[in-house]
C-alpha cells in the first residue's frame, strides 16, 4: 500500500510514459528543424552567406575609402591652378581672373559632391580621368610603369612567403634552443628598422663595402625588370626584411604551441617522423592564424614599395605619384591611392578565404539550438 504523498503505481507509470513521449517529441522537433529544402538559402549555404557578406563589406570599405581619399585631396594646401600659374607667371602666380578662368577650364569650380560623383563614376567605367599637367589619361600613365611595380611586388611576395613561413616553422619546431633564439633575435632587430634604413644599410654593404650589386635599380625604358635581375635584388631584400619579421614570429609561436600539444605527443608515440609532424600537423594549424598577418605584410607593399622604389630609383609608379602629389595632380593621386586601397582590401579578403580553406570547420556555421 502506497504511503500518503507517494504516487500510486498507475500514476507513477503514467507520468513516466508522459515523460518518454515528451522526450520523443523533442527529438522529433530537433530532427525536423534541421536544414531542409524549405529553409532560406542563407541557412542552407552558410559559406555562400559568409562570402556574400565579406564581399559586400569589401565594397563598402572601398566606397568609404574613395570618399576619404577625395576629401583628403581637397584639404591639401593649394591646387593645380596655383602650381600651373606659378610655373607660367613666375613668382606672381597669375591674377585672380586667370585663376578663376583656369579653375573653370579644369572643372575645379564645381561643387565637391558633383566632382566626386563624376570621378567615382569614371572609375566604375574604367576611366580614371586625365592628368592635369600632361593631359594624358591616368590609365595610360599608370600602365606605363605599373608592370614594373607589380613585378617587384610579385618577386618580393614569392620570396617572402617561403622565407617567413620556413624560418618561423624551423624556429618553432626547436623552441627554446639556439636556432629559435637566433631567429627570434634577428626578427626583432630587423623588424625594428624602417625600410629606408634597411635599404641604406644594404646599399652600404652590397654596393660600396662589397660592390657586387648596383646601388640604384636603373632600367632601360620599356625593359622588362626580369631581364636585369641584379636590379631587383636589393629592393626585394629590403621589402622582405621589413615584411618578414612579424610573420616569422607569429608562425614560430603557433608552431611552438602546436608542438607542445597532446596530439603531437600522440603522433610521436605512434612513431610518426618529426618532419612529418611539423609539416602536416603543426604547420598546418599555425598557418590559419598567421594568414591574416601574412596578408597584412603583403598589403604593406602598397605603401612600403613607394619608399623602396624612391630609395633605389626604381622605375615604378612611385616617382609619378610623388611628382603628382607635389604638383597637386588630383586625378592621378586620387586614382592611384584608390587602387592601393582596393588592393589592400582584396588582400585581406583573400586572406580570409585562405583561412577558411585551411580550417574546414569554418566553412559551415552550426545552427543555433542544434
Amino acid at each position: 500500500m502506497a504511503r500518503r504523498g507517494e504516487p500510486s503505481g498507475a500514476g507513477f507509470h503514467g507520468g513516466h510514459r508522459r515523460q518518454r513521449r515528451l522526450v520523443q517529441l523533442r527529438r522529433r522537433v530537433v530532427v525536423t528543424s534541421g536544414p531542409g529544402p524549405w529553409l532560406p538559402w542563407w541557412d542552407r549555404f552558410p559559406l555562400g552567406r559568409y562570402l556574400a557578406g565579406r564581399l559586400l563589406s569589401a565594397i563598402v570599405v572601398i566606397v568609404a575609402a574613395s570618399v576619404v581619399i577625395f576629401g583628403a585631396m581637397q584639404l591639401l594646401p593649394g591646387d593645380a591652378v596655383d602650381v600651373l600659374l606659378a610655373k607660367g607667371a613666375g613668382s606672381g602666380g597669375g591674377t585672380a581672373a586667370q585663376k578663376a578662368a583656369l579653375r573653370a577650364e579644369l572643372g575645379l569650380d564645381r561643387p565637391l559632391p558633383e566632382r566626386y560623383l563624376d570621378w567615382i563614376g569614371g572609375v566604375l567605367r574604367g576611366d580614371l580621368g586625365r592628368s592635369v599637367f600632361s593631359g594624358r589619361p591616368v590609365t595610360e600613365i599608370v600602365a606605363d610603369r605599373l608592370f614594373n611595380t607589380l613585378t617587384l611586388a610579385a618577386v618580393a611576395t614569392a620570396v617572402l612567403v617561403p622565407v617567413a613561413v620556413g624560418l618561423g616553422a624551423w624556429a618553432g619546431a626547436r623552441a627554446g634552443h639556439a636556432p629559435d633564439r637566433a631567429v627570434t633575435v634577428a626578427a626583432v632587430v630587423v623588424g625594428a628598422l624602417p625600410e629606408f634604413v634597411t635599404a641604406t644599410l644594404l646599399i652600404a654593404v652590397f654596393a660600396y663595402a662589397w660592390p657586387v650589386l648596383p646601388a640604384v635599380s636603373m632600367l632601360d625604358p620599356g625593359a622588362n625588370p626580369l631581364s636585369a635581375p641584379e636590379a631587383l635584388v636589393l629592393p626585394v631584400l629590403t621589402l622582405v626584411a621589413v615584411m618578414a619579421p612579424q610573420t616569422i614570429r607569429m608562425v614560430r609561436a603557433q608552431v611552438a604551441e602546436a608542438m607542445a600539444s597532446d596530439y603531437v605527443r600522440m603522433a610521436r608515440l605512434h612513431g610518426v617522423a618529426e618532419r612529418r609532424i611539423v609539416t602536416h600537423h603543426a604547420l598546418r594549424n599555425a598557418l590559419a592564424p598567421a594568414a591574416p598577418l601574412l596578408a597584412g605584410s603583403i598589403t604593406w607593399l602598397v605603401g612600403g614599395i613607394v619608399v623602396v622604389e624612391t630609395v633605389f630609383n626604381y622605375p615604378g609608379i612611385s616617382a609619378d605619384l610623388i611628382h603628382a602629389i607635389g604638383h597637386r595632380d588630383l586625378p592621378y593621386v586620387q586614382s592611384v591611392t584608390l587602387l592601393f586601397a582596393a588592393t589592400t582590401v582584396v588582400g585581406y579578403l583573400l586572406a580570409d578565404l585562405t583561412v577558411m580553406a585551411l580550417v574546414p570547420k569554418l566553412r559551415t556555421r552550426p545552427r543555433q539550438g542544434r
